[in-house]
C-alpha cells in the first residue's frame, strides 16, 4: 500500500519522510526495548531502512555521466539527517532501563532485571537426552 505512495512523484518528499517516521518506524520499532539485536538483525533492519528511503528519495541525475543513479548510504544519511534506526532503538532501550530504574524493588520488570538464577550451566556441549 505504501510502495504507491512513496513511488507517487505528485507527492513531496518531506511529506513522505513525515510518513516513514510516523507509520513505519513505529510499527518497526515496537517493543524494541526488549530485543536482543544479533548482527544479522541488524545488518537487516538498516537494509530495509535504506531500501525504504532510497524508494522515498528516488534516483538523482549525475551531471558528470549525463544519467541518473540511486544514492549511496553516505549521501542518504546526509539528506535524512536523522538517527538510523538501530540507534533509535538503543535510545529506547535506554529510556526503558531508566524507567525500570526508577520503579519500586517489588515489582517485576525490576526483579526480572536483577534476578540470580543460582545455578550455572555445565561447561561444553550439552549432553544428549534421547
Amino acid at each position: 500500500m505504501l510502495q504507491k505512495f512513496f513511488k507517487n512523484t505528485n507527492i513531496s518528499k518531506k511529506l513522505k519522510l513525515r510518513l516513514k517516521n510516523t507509520i513505519i518506524d513505529k510499527v518497526l520499532t515496537y517493543a524494541s526495548e526488549t530485543w536482543t539485536l544479533t548482527k544479522r538483525d541488524r545488518k537487516l533492519l538498516n537494509l530495509f531502512e535504506r531500501k525504504v528511503y532510497r524508494r522515498i528519495l528516488g534516483p538523482v541525475y549525475d551531471k558528470e555521466k549525463e544519467n541518473c543513479r540511486i544514492l549511496t548510504n553516505k549521501e542518504i544519511y546526509a539528506v535524512v539527517k536523522k538517527p538510523t534506526i538501530i540507534e533509535t532503538i538503543g535510545l529506547n532501550r535506554l529510556r526503558w532501563f531508566g524507567h525500570v530504574q526508577r520503579m519500586e524493588e517489588n515489582r517485576i520488570p525490576k526483579r526480572v532485571l536483577y534476578m540470580n538464577l543460582g545455578t550455572t550451566r555445565l561447561r561444553g556441549r550439552p549432553r544428549n537426552r534421547w
